[in-house]
């Protein structure tokens, strides 16, 4: 073994480590091989999380995105199963990535993305059987362990990060199978540091008289401001006599760091809605409004944003887009909404409809028509490169 003289040019360590932070993740992972002493400091889970901190405050932010699959259609000509990741601005295509893993039930969904982990689950139907932390960027991902619980029904999922203990955690949101007229929350939350699952209780008290629940998720679970999000529908009588029954919906969040719940205010809006989209806008909590407008095709798309976590009087009305349909709203990226219109093309001497994809800018509502297919089986949600997992144990590289 050949060992390096140090000479006067070579440079304090802390001053190697203060340049490392700043590289990009592809370089990390060749400079591994540098020598031992770089090794030690790159696989070091302090440095990991310094080197994320540098990210984050550099903004270096994409917009990944997966289709999801169903058995029907997981063997068709057209599928591949890959991740696409994107410019967030332009949604230019940066890179696509093939899933290394494959579910049982050939079904896939993105629960969510956080520090450059994904988070994807095999859920389909009334159950789930399988869910894998994954970082495409240094190709490893991890199963993780089935549940301690068997009589989970229509679970939803959230993947946050502890801020406190630098952590990850899946939390699990489900019923129960137990015939009830109310059917009871059960609630599981896993802790990657223990590689385990354990089971909390909500926590906090449930509204009077309601008969039923459901979390209506169309997309991935917000992380915001350290804390998951759910849309819950509920269904309660006046008294428990009554026979009317009335609708309501309310936010449930989840505390990652301290695992506790509290219930967060919707805004008052004028009219009904038919369909409400929980999301995240620039680092907020927000809220994708559906209504109908005056005439029977038109439907009012209107965004609203919490400006002060946790506070009512600070949901504030960006815009209101008008949108044909409420299944044409694709998903919220950090700066814009997705959203498919028509189109007449000739097509043969024929005009035929054809669906595109346009980004509509909330503060400005600047529409940008975007050239990849996105459809209304993706799931979206803000990515960006790092070293989380290097330092997993039972971790599979590929």
């Amino acid at each position: 073994m050949v060992f390096r003289r140090r000479t006067n040019l070579d440079l304090p360590d802390e001053i190697v480590l203060e340049i490392l932070t700043r590289l990009p993740v592809k370089s990390l992972l060749r400079f591994r091989c540098v020598c031992k002493s770089w090794y030690s400091y790159i696989t070091n889970p302090n440095f990991i999380s310094t080197h994320l901190n540098c990210l984050l405050s550099h903004n270096h932010s994409y917009v990944i995105y997966v289709r999801r699959t169903f058995p029907r259609n997981y063997y068709s000509s057209s599928h591949s199963q890959v991740c696409t990741v994107s410019c967030d601005r332009t949604f230019e295509r940066v890179s696509k990535f093939r899933i290394p893993f494959t579910f049982q039930s050939l079904s896939l969904r993105l629960v969510g993305s956080c520090n450059g982990i994904l988070c994807l689950t095999d859920y389909i139907g009334p159950e789930i059987n399988g869910v894998y932390l994954w970082n495409p960027s240094i190709r490893k991902f991890k199963k993780l362990p089935d549940t301690c619980l068997s009589c989970l029904h229509f679970p939803d999922l959230g993947f946050g990060y502890d801020s406190l203990n630098n952590d990850y955690k899946v939390v699990r949101i489900s019923r129960s199978r137990v015939k009830d007229m109310i059917p009871p929350l059960e609630i599981e939350v896993y802790t990657l540091s223990s590689d385990s699952w354990k089971t909390i209780g909500l926590g906090i008290p449930w509204r009077p008289n309601v008969v039923y629940w459901e979390i209506k998720c169309f997309m991935p679970s917000p992380f915001v401001r350290g804390h998951l999000h759910w849309m819950m529908f509920l269904l309660y009588v006046e008294d428990r006599g009554g026979r009317e029954r009335h609708a309501t919906h309310m936010i449930l969040s989840f505390d990652v760091n301290s695992e506790k719940f509290k219930e967060l205010p919707l805004p008052v809006d004028e009219g009904g809605c038919s369909v409400i989209y929980l999301t995240s806008f620039k680092g907020k909590l927000a809220l994708i409004k559906l209504r109908y407008g005056v005439q029977s095709r038109d439907t009012l798309c209107s965004i609203w944003v919490m400006r002060e976590y946790g506070v009512f009087d600070s949901w504030n009305k960006l815009c209101v887009v008008p949108v044909e349909s409420t299944s044409n709203i694709i998903g919220f990226t950090k700066y814009v909404v997705i959203q498919k219109r028509p189109r007449l093309v000739s097509t043969n001497s024929e005009l035929e409809r054809e669906d595109k994809s346009v980004l509509i800018d909330p503060e400005t509502l600047h529409e940008n028509e975007i050239s990849i297919p996105v459809d209304i089986y993706s799931d979206l949600a803000t990515h960006m490169e790092s070293l989380a997992l290097l330092d997993g144990e039972n971790v599979v590289s590929y």
